[in-house]
């Protein structure tokens, strides 16, 4: 049957030219140079050893191609007879050496300046938790969580996608261009691993152990990466942003941020309202527990359980505040205990009694909540 005659078969293939098309234009395939010299470094290394492995690929399918054409059967060609060729066995054992030397020495001098942390001027502890990133910032006595911030109806389809969809975070790692930043990078219940392809530093977060890794971004910006380790059922949803600042604006974010942390620390000895803390325990709760228990408290069961009317939430106080200071071990419940200060400890605890209907009326104040940690 003629082609002219069939509208919806030309219709299907000028649908999959297209799309093959629009597909071809953003086949993407190849690394990125990154933003600083290590990270150019490693694409060069990257490109030469490419363009060896394409000459190597090409002489040895040319000859075999070369020879499977001339020594056909059909030109009569015969095979030839011979065996144990001392010359042979040099050549293609030196040629292979030779060459194996020539990609190593490169990649030896660029490995030594990746693992070289020397003379840092800030150091930074980077510990991975599910699913959230912590960083401390060591010479400054300051730290805070990084925590996903895409909303959910973005993540459940209920809104377009953002351009930086599931690689935006509430609070990014700032650090000053310029300046040499060396990584220690740990864990607290799984594997992770930080990756942070345009400043290439990928470092695995192991619980016990700590890797160390460097950076020194040389203009301002924000790169993005993400957990490149499965770490757990929101493997996914565990972005790193990194943002890079002028050191004049780098100071100015320190201090105001050493400013916030003693601020801070003085509101655990504070007497709250059921109101503020309610108002604070919705911020907290949205951003550590809605995840695995979702925004109205229903849980996804059987592994994350709902709080609605659930015996934890309106049941004995002191139990309700011991599984979210200590968590349950053997289940995906983790201890907050060490992630979250008192005031937002009392908050969440306070919220999760009295949201979705629960309505104990019980409020906790971030002072009981220091005198059970100091007890502990």
């Amino acid at each position: 049957m003629p082609l002219k005659t069939m509208p919806w078969l030309r219709l299907v293939l000028g649908t999959l030219l297209l799309s093959s098309a629009t597909a071809w234009a953003k086949w993407e395939v190849n690394m990125t140079p990154g933003v600083t010299a290590i990270s150019r470094e490693i694409y060069d290394l990257h490109m030469i050893i490419f363009w060896i492995c394409v000459v190597i690929g090409i002489l040895v399918f040319g000859v075999m191609f070369w020879s499977v054409f001339a020594h056909r059967k059909s030109k009569g060609a015969q095979p030839a007879q011979f065996h144990e060729s001392t010359f042979v066995e040099l050549i293609w054992t030196t040629i292979p050496f030779v060459i194996l030397i020539a990609m190593a020495v490169p990649a030896t001098k660029s490995l030594i300046k990746i693992y070289d942390t020397k003379e840092s001027e800030i150091d930074i502890k980077i510990t991975g938790y599910q699913w959230k990133w912590h960083y401390d910032y060591l010479n400054d006595g300051f730290g805070f969580f990084s925590n996903l911030s895409t909303p959910s109806d973005e993540i459940h389809n209920k809104a377009p996608k953002g351009e930086n969809y599931l690689l935006e975070v509430d609070e990014p790692l700032v650090i000053p261009i310029n300046t040499k930043v060396r990584f220690l990078v740990t864990a607290n219940d799984v594997i992770h691993s930080w990756w942070v392809p345009a400043i290439a530093v990928k470092k695995d977060a192991i619980p016990g152990f700590v890797n160390e890794a460097w950076t020194i971004i040389e203009e301002p910006g924000t790169y993005r990466g993400q957990c490149a380790e499965l770490c757990g059922k929101d493997h996914g949803f565990m972005p790193v942003v990194v943002v890079a600042k002028e050191k004049a604006d780098y100071q100015t974010w320190v201090d105001e941020r050493k400013a916030a942390a003693q601020q801070e620390s003085g509101l655990k000895d504070k007497v709250w309202s059921m109101e503020d803390l309610m108002e604070r325990g919705e911020k907290t709760y949205a951003t550590y527990c809605a995840a695995c228990h979702n925004s109205d408290g229903t849980g996804i069961p059987p592994q994350f359980p709902g709080l609605k009317g659930s015996a934890i939430a309106v049941g004995d106080k002191s139990a309700h505040v011991d599984v979210v200071l200590n968590g349950r071990p053997g289940t995906y419940m983790a201890a907050f205990g060490a992630q979250l200060n008192e005031v937002d400890l009392a908050a969440v605890i306070t919220y999760e009694r009295n949201a979705w209907g629960n309505d104990t009326g019980d409020l906790i104040q971030p002072a009981e909540i220091a005198k059970i940690k100091a007890a502990q």
